[in-house]
């Protein structure tokens, strides 16, 4: 008898056999497979994916899937790293590493002992210096201007009025010869000294106190005193000071005589004075005899021996168009140096002190001998520190 088989129960039936046989497979392969040394068993993922979950058959996995990932467009490559800062100093200070030969400049002034004159003219070969004893070769010599510390002293006394103007022109024709690193005092004497500025290089204030000399009290012209006092202000400040004394070279009524005056000259060292007279052409045009006359030379002499006992220079110009050339040769006197150059043997830096010693010498190695144009023998002096102090390493 035939029973007729609907086509879904055919179609279940169907997968169900499928089921088993694929069941049934690995257990009949299994001794074969050990018999043969065959691999392991499938790993657990693979038999899980053989073992049927549901009426639809076996939900089979091939392993995971990979996506291929998705090419980017060509990108630029990375910029570089920034370059480190470079390292500053503290307050931006800028330091360099050299290295220098030492260099010795020493100031040397060649001075006549007779008037204190500077002496040109003189070459790199006649200065032997000696360092420590060692002789030491001269690279460079040539003449500087130096600045100066004067005093101006002024006779302002209401003696005579061609006197005052005489005073006023010389003491502006002094002020206009003035450097910017000269230091000047003014002071003004007439019964008593008066200081109307002390040193200093402002010009401003050196020109209000020359113009302020307008109207003079007293017509006594107390010189001695004066000078006296002007010498031992001066002979308390170190170095070489100069006094440039501007008057008539007349005195009254000074407490001070003169022979005081020239002794405290003599005893004070380091003081040159320069002299100027006043109204020499009032006593050129003046009468030619009598006291007066006497009383004028005898200033002028007065005036002449300050001047001559300190190696300065005496003037008695009759025209205020003298004055500059008076002054010319002031500075001549007074500024010029020598600027001596060597490379020292020893270049060691160890701050020690180095004793110096500069002698003039002819081109024989002699020393040297200064004439005058008659023949006869000057004698100078060589004015230059004793020594220096040499760098340490660290300077």
């Amino acid at each position: 008898m035939t029973i007729p088989i609907q086509p879904a129960t055919l179609l279940r039936l169907l997968r169900a056999s499928i089921a088993a046989v694929a069941i049934a497979a690995p257990a009949l392969a299994l001794p074969a497979a050990r018999a043969q040394g065959a691999a392991s068993p499938p790993p657990p993922s693979q038999a899980a994916a053989q073992t049927p979950e549901s009426d639809a058959g076996p939900n089979i996995d091939n392993g995971p899937i990979v996506i291929a990932k998705k090419k980017e467009p060509d990108e630029p490559p990375p910029p570089p790293a920034p370059a480190e800062p470079p390292i500053k100093n503290p307050n931006n200070a800028t330091y360099s590493l050299h290295v220098d030969v030492p260099i010795v400049n020493l100031d040397v002034s060649v001075i006549l002992d007779k008037n204190h004159q500077f002496v040109p003219g003189l070459k790199a070969e006649n200065f032997l210096v000696l360092e420590d004893g060692v002789e030491q070769k001269v690279d460079r010599v040539r003449v500087v201007q130096t600045p100066i510390t004067a005093v101006l002293l002024l006779e302002f006394a209401a003696n005579s009025w061609y006197y005052i103007n005489d005073m006023q022109n010389a003491a502006v024709g002094f002020f206009h010869a003035l450097r910017p690193d000269d230091y000047v005092a003014v002071m003004t004497y007439d019964l008593q000294t008066h200081i109307l500025s002390d040193f200093t290089n402002n010009k401003d204030v050196i020109a209000q106190s020359i113009s302020s000399l307008t109207m003079p009290t007293f017509s006594d012209s107390n010189m001695f005193d004066a000078l006296y006092d002007t010498v031992d202000r001066v002979s308390r400040i170190d170095g070489r000071k100069y006094i440039v004394l501007i008057g008539t070279g007349y005195d009254t009524l000074s407490k001070i005589t003169l022979d005081k005056v020239l002794s405290k000259i003599k005893a004070t060292p380091n003081v040159t004075i320069f002299s100027i007279g006043t109204g020499a052409l009032l006593n050129e045009l003046g009468p030619g005899t009598g006291m007066r006359q006497m009383v004028y030379l005898q200033a002028q002499n007065e005036l002449r021996s300050f001047a001559e006992m300190t190696g300065g220079l005496s003037f008695f110009p009759l025209f205020p168009g003298e004055l500059p050339a008076d002054f010319g040769r002031i500075d001549d006197s007074i500024r010029n140096q020598y600027l001596v150059s060597y490379r020292p043997t020893n270049g060691a830096n160890d701050g020690s002190y180095r004793k110096i010693k500069v002698i003039l010498v002819d081109d024989e190695g002699q020393p040297l001998q200064m004439q005058d144009e008659k023949g006869r023998p000057l004698k100078y002096s060589v004015v230059a520190r004793d020594g220096y102090k040499a760098r340490l390493p660290v300077e």
